[in-house]
Protein backbone atom coordinates (compact mmCIF):
# COMPACT_ATOMS: atom_id res chain seq x y z
CA UNK A 1 0.00 0.00 0.00
CA UNK A 2 1.61 3.28 -1.12
CA UNK A 3 1.39 6.30 1.37
CA UNK A 4 -0.62 9.34 -0.29
CA UNK A 5 1.60 12.33 -1.33
CA UNK A 6 1.64 15.26 1.41
CA UNK A 7 0.68 18.08 0.30
CA UNK A 8 1.95 21.60 1.87
CA UNK A 9 0.23 25.09 1.28
CA UNK A 10 2.42 27.79 1.17
CA UNK A 11 0.20 31.24 1.98
CA UNK A 12 2.08 34.41 2.06
CA UNK A 13 2.70 35.65 5.48
CA UNK A 14 1.44 39.47 5.37
CA UNK A 15 2.66 41.49 7.61
CA UNK A 16 1.75 45.53 8.27
CA UNK A 17 4.64 48.14 9.45
CA UNK A 18 3.82 51.24 10.68
CA UNK A 19 6.67 54.15 10.24
CA UNK A 20 8.13 55.66 13.34
CA UNK A 21 7.65 59.54 13.69
CA UNK A 22 10.70 59.75 16.77
CA UNK A 23 10.27 61.92 19.61
CA UNK A 24 9.47 65.27 17.67
CA UNK A 25 6.69 66.24 15.65
CA UNK A 26 7.92 68.17 11.96
CA UNK A 27 6.22 71.49 14.18
CA UNK A 28 8.87 70.59 16.54
CA UNK A 29 11.79 69.87 14.92
CA UNK A 30 11.09 73.24 12.76
CA UNK A 31 10.70 75.43 15.99
CA UNK A 32 13.90 73.77 17.82
CA UNK A 33 16.23 74.30 14.35
CA UNK A 34 14.95 77.91 14.72
CA UNK A 35 15.81 77.93 18.25
CA UNK A 36 19.45 76.46 17.42
CA UNK A 37 19.83 79.24 14.99
CA UNK A 38 18.58 81.60 17.20
CA UNK A 39 20.87 80.62 19.86
CA UNK A 40 24.18 80.95 17.79
CA UNK A 41 24.72 84.55 18.63
CA UNK A 42 24.43 83.22 22.05
CA UNK A 43 27.00 80.58 22.06
CA UNK A 44 29.59 82.42 20.29
CA UNK A 45 30.10 84.53 23.29
CA UNK A 46 31.33 80.40 24.85
CA UNK A 47 34.24 80.76 21.99
CA UNK A 48 35.59 84.39 23.00
CA UNK A 49 35.55 82.65 26.99
CA UNK A 50 36.88 79.17 26.29
CA UNK A 51 40.35 81.64 24.12
CA UNK A 52 40.41 84.02 26.97
CA UNK A 53 40.64 81.18 29.32
CA UNK A 54 42.98 79.23 27.52
CA UNK A 55 45.01 82.44 27.04
CA UNK A 56 44.74 83.98 30.43
CA UNK A 57 45.79 80.69 32.19
CA UNK A 58 48.82 80.01 30.02
CA UNK A 59 50.11 83.48 31.37
CA UNK A 60 48.87 82.80 34.77
CA UNK A 61 51.24 79.30 34.37
CA UNK A 62 54.29 81.24 32.78
CA UNK A 63 53.68 83.95 35.74
CA UNK A 64 53.81 81.43 38.55
CA UNK A 65 56.93 80.05 37.23
CA UNK A 66 58.88 82.82 38.74
CA UNK A 67 56.52 83.08 42.06
CA UNK A 68 59.35 81.27 43.59
CA UNK A 69 61.89 84.49 43.50
CA UNK A 70 59.01 87.51 43.37
CA UNK A 71 56.10 88.37 45.50
CA UNK A 72 54.53 90.29 43.35
CA UNK A 73 54.99 87.57 40.48
CA UNK A 74 53.05 85.19 43.11
CA UNK A 75 50.17 87.79 43.45
CA UNK A 76 50.19 87.99 39.82
CA UNK A 77 50.35 84.89 38.94
CA UNK A 78 47.18 83.65 41.33
CA UNK A 79 44.90 86.80 40.02
CA UNK A 80 45.55 85.98 36.74
CA UNK A 81 44.63 82.15 37.28
CA UNK A 82 41.76 83.20 38.91
CA UNK A 83 40.47 85.45 36.17
CA UNK A 84 40.96 82.15 33.62
CA UNK A 85 38.50 80.20 36.10
CA UNK A 86 36.04 82.70 35.69
CA UNK A 87 36.12 82.85 32.40
CA UNK A 88 35.72 79.07 32.43
CA UNK A 89 32.62 79.36 34.86
CA UNK A 90 30.84 82.10 32.85
CA UNK A 91 31.43 80.16 29.64
CA UNK A 92 29.44 76.83 31.61
CA UNK A 93 26.88 79.47 32.55
CA UNK A 94 25.92 81.00 29.07
CA UNK A 95 26.21 77.66 27.51
CA UNK A 96 23.17 76.95 29.60
CA UNK A 97 21.38 80.09 28.57
CA UNK A 98 22.14 81.66 32.37
CA UNK A 99 22.23 85.25 32.44
CA UNK A 100 24.26 85.12 34.93
CA UNK A 101 27.09 83.92 32.77
CA UNK A 102 27.67 86.87 30.73
CA UNK A 103 27.47 88.76 33.81
CA UNK A 104 30.22 86.99 35.12
CA UNK A 105 32.05 87.48 31.78
CA UNK A 106 31.72 91.10 31.69
CA UNK A 107 32.76 91.68 35.19
CA UNK A 108 35.41 88.82 35.00
CA UNK A 109 36.89 91.25 32.10
CA UNK A 110 36.43 94.55 34.17
CA UNK A 111 38.78 93.08 37.25
CA UNK A 112 41.03 91.62 34.56
CA UNK A 113 41.42 95.66 33.16
CA UNK A 114 41.82 97.02 36.64
CA UNK A 115 44.89 93.95 37.48
CA UNK A 116 46.34 95.21 34.46
CA UNK A 117 46.34 98.98 34.77
CA UNK A 118 46.76 98.71 38.13
CA UNK A 119 50.21 96.77 37.72
CA UNK A 120 51.14 99.20 34.97
CA UNK A 121 50.90 102.27 36.96
CA UNK A 122 52.64 100.13 40.08
CA UNK A 123 55.39 99.88 37.68
CA UNK A 124 55.57 103.47 36.62
CA UNK A 125 55.57 104.36 39.94
CA UNK A 126 58.67 102.55 40.33
CA UNK A 127 60.36 103.68 37.38
CA UNK A 128 59.96 107.29 38.30
CA UNK A 129 60.83 107.02 41.98
CA UNK A 130 63.20 103.90 42.34
CA UNK A 131 65.30 103.79 38.85
CA UNK A 132 67.58 100.76 38.93
CA UNK A 133 71.22 102.10 39.49
CA UNK A 134 72.41 99.40 37.04
CA UNK A 135 70.37 100.94 34.43
CA UNK A 136 71.94 104.58 35.45
CA UNK A 137 75.19 103.36 34.70
CA UNK A 138 74.45 101.48 31.62
CA UNK A 139 73.11 104.86 30.44
CA UNK A 140 76.22 106.76 31.35
CA UNK A 141 78.68 103.68 29.66
CA UNK A 142 76.65 104.08 27.03
CA UNK A 143 76.26 107.68 26.49
CA UNK A 144 72.55 107.82 26.02
CA UNK A 145 70.19 110.61 27.13
CA UNK A 146 69.41 110.54 30.94
CA UNK A 147 66.40 108.83 32.50
CA UNK A 148 66.42 106.96 28.69
CA UNK A 149 65.17 103.57 30.43
CA UNK A 150 62.94 105.34 32.92
CA UNK A 151 60.96 107.35 29.74
CA UNK A 152 60.71 104.05 27.49
CA UNK A 153 59.26 102.32 30.81
CA UNK A 154 56.95 104.67 31.33
CA UNK A 155 55.96 105.15 27.54
CA UNK A 156 55.18 101.20 27.17
CA UNK A 157 53.35 100.82 30.40
CA UNK A 158 50.85 104.02 29.08
CA UNK A 159 50.53 102.21 25.98
CA UNK A 160 49.79 98.71 27.53
CA UNK A 161 46.52 100.84 29.61
CA UNK A 162 45.23 102.18 26.46
CA UNK A 163 45.53 98.95 24.72
CA UNK A 164 43.93 97.34 28.05
CA UNK A 165 40.89 100.07 28.29
CA UNK A 166 40.46 98.65 24.71
CA UNK A 167 40.48 95.72 24.27
CA UNK A 168 39.05 94.00 27.66
CA UNK A 169 36.84 97.25 27.56
CA UNK A 170 35.54 96.11 24.59
CA UNK A 171 35.25 92.56 25.76
CA UNK A 172 33.12 93.45 28.85
CA UNK A 173 30.83 95.08 26.65
CA UNK A 174 30.73 92.72 24.52
CA UNK A 175 29.55 90.14 27.21
CA UNK A 176 27.21 92.59 28.60
CA UNK A 177 25.03 92.58 25.69
CA UNK A 178 25.08 88.94 26.11
CA UNK A 179 22.85 89.21 28.91
CA UNK A 180 19.76 90.92 26.99
CA UNK A 181 20.35 88.05 24.34
CA UNK A 182 19.94 85.91 26.61
CA UNK A 183 17.06 86.98 28.71
CA UNK A 184 15.39 87.76 25.31
CA UNK A 185 15.79 84.03 24.12
CA UNK A 186 14.69 82.30 27.34
CA UNK A 187 11.38 84.56 27.20
CA UNK A 188 10.75 83.81 23.17
CA UNK A 189 11.78 79.73 23.37
CA UNK A 190 9.14 77.59 24.30
CA UNK A 191 10.59 75.64 27.54
CA UNK A 192 10.88 72.07 26.32
CA UNK A 193 13.55 73.35 24.02
CA UNK A 194 15.65 75.38 26.69
CA UNK A 195 15.37 71.98 28.85
CA UNK A 196 16.79 70.37 26.07
CA UNK A 197 19.65 72.41 24.82
CA UNK A 198 20.71 72.40 28.78
CA UNK A 199 20.66 69.11 28.92
CA UNK A 200 22.65 68.95 25.68
CA UNK A 201 25.23 70.95 26.81
CA UNK A 202 25.81 69.63 30.00
CA UNK A 203 27.62 66.18 28.39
Amino acid sequence: MVPAAKTWSLAPNTMTTTKSEGPLSPEQQAELALANARAQKILAATKVATFNGWTIGAFAAITLLFALFSLTALVIGVALAIVARNEFRGRGLLRRFDARGPQLLGRNQVGFMTLIIGYSVWSIYGALTNPIPQLEELEAMLGAPEDLVTNLTVAVYAVVIVLTVLFQGLNARYYFARIKLVQGYLEETPAWIIDLQRATAAL
